[in-house]
């Protein structure tokens, strides 16, 4: 696999499609080729309390992979301790998400370091709730970066992809590519599912 270069917001069909797999994957390859990378988690629940303070093994992952090491609070810059829907865990502690803020702490990671790739790794799905007004979606719109779909490869995962794709277009976003993720559970015609999925998915399948 050729490294990827530029910015993308990483969504995936569900929550634990693989989007933080296949972004280490492709962070990892990046690397390898010698370029300078990074991931960001701007918003994570299920955060755990450590000595250097709330620590999610998502962001934590990114981090490792990374060939530009940034810390922590730029990777992570909302850490939420319930492992819930993240307008659900905001709500435990009091806190409002907004998709205006959450471009803020993004573009702002960007500025302070530049690379040859950067991957905005989103929560859930395409159209998970920031607030009572405003979807995930809404902050991927923002960014205006290309789109990377990662596929979680189970039963209804052609419908849940398909579905996706077409919003993610419909929202005025390019979609970049997509990845087929063996989620390590039997998967019935797996092969088969990929196949059907290269020939209905409207852009290129990326391998990692």
């Amino acid at each position: 696999m050729s490294a990827l270069k530029g910015n993308f917001f990483v969504t995936g069909t569900d929550t634990d499609a693989g989007k933080t797999w296949v972004s280490c994957r492709l962070l990892e390859a990046a690397a390898r080729e010698g370029l300078e990378c990074y991931g960001l988690k701007p918003v994570a629940a299920g955060c755990e309390e450590t000595s250097d303070g709330l620590r999610n093994d998502d962001a934590v992952a990114l981090l490792a992979s990374a060939s530009v090491k940034l810390s922590y609070d730029l990777i992570n810059p909302v850490a939420l301790r319930a492992a819930m829907a993240p307008h659900l865990a905001a709500k435990l502690e009091g806190r409002t998400l907004r998709a205006s803020a959450l471009k803020g702490y993004i573009n702002g990671a960007i500025m302070t370091r530049r690379a040859d790739l950067i991957l905005v790794e989103g929560a859930g799905g395409w159209r998970v709730p920031l607030n009572d007004a405003e979807m995930l979606s809404d902050l991927a719109t923002s960014l205006a970066l290309p789109v990377i779909l990662v596929v979680g490869m189970r039963l209804g995962c052609i419908n849940h992809a398909l579905l996706t794709a077409e919003a993610i277009v419909r929202d005025g976003c390019k979609l970049a590519g997509w990845v087929a993720n063996d989620l390590g559970n039997p998967m019935p015609a797996l092969a088969e599912n990929i196949a059907t999925l290269e020939q209905l998915m409207p852009v290129p399948r990326i391998h990692v």
